[in-house]
């Protein structure tokens, strides 16, 4: 994706905040993302709003279980890995199935994510989150990363540790 057509949907994701439908489109491979913004926060904060579609609701509900006492660049690692997972060919291709899998995330009962209150402060967050890593609007602190877990708990095979970030510790 060129420089002038990555900004083209940044712009119009400003207004709409929209993000790609299909799965196909969030696991094309993604260049490093030029920030228009001055702040992660800032970046979140522009793309915080009250609707969300099934895709942005699946990673938004994974972010705010998994990591919301975490930093923002904590959190924007956790929706990277699941991101990062649907482009490996080694997990499902689409966000939602991927935060569904079995065994993945411990939040998720019997395929179902439990539902969360809209208007709670941590979840307009982690939505703004989710947001940005779909977009690719902010560059990713884990690039390649497919784990994380926390420090007390050690990966279950060798894999290379890529970051330590809030509480999180992160794999390829």
């Amino acid at each position: 994706m060129t420089i002038v057509r990555r900004a083209a949907v940044f712009a119009a994701m400003l207004f709409s905040f929209a993000v790609p439908a299909h799965a196909a489109e969030v696991a094309a491979p993604a260049p490093q993302a030029a920030t228009a913004f001055e702040s992660l926060a800032a970046a979140v904060a522009a793309h915080q709003s009250a609707e969300a579609d099934d895709l942005q609701q699946c990673l938004a509900s994974a972010i705010y279980f998994e990591s919301k006492g975490e930093p923002l660049a904590g959190q924007l690692a956790v929706a990277n890995v699941i991101i990062n997972r649907t482009k490996s060919g080694r997990f499902p291709t689409d966000v939602c199935s991927v935060v569904k899998q079995r065994g993945q995330f411990g939040f998720v009962r019997g395929g179902s994510i439990p539902v969360i209150d809209a208007s709670r402060a941590a979840f307009r967050t982690a939505l703004g989150i989710a947001r940005v890593a779909l977009a690719a609007a902010w560059d990713s602190p884990v690039p390649k990363a497919l784990y994380f877990n926390t420090p007390n708990r050690a990966p279950a095979a060798r894999l290379t540790r890529i970051a330590a970030i809030g509480h999180h510790i992160f794999y390829r």
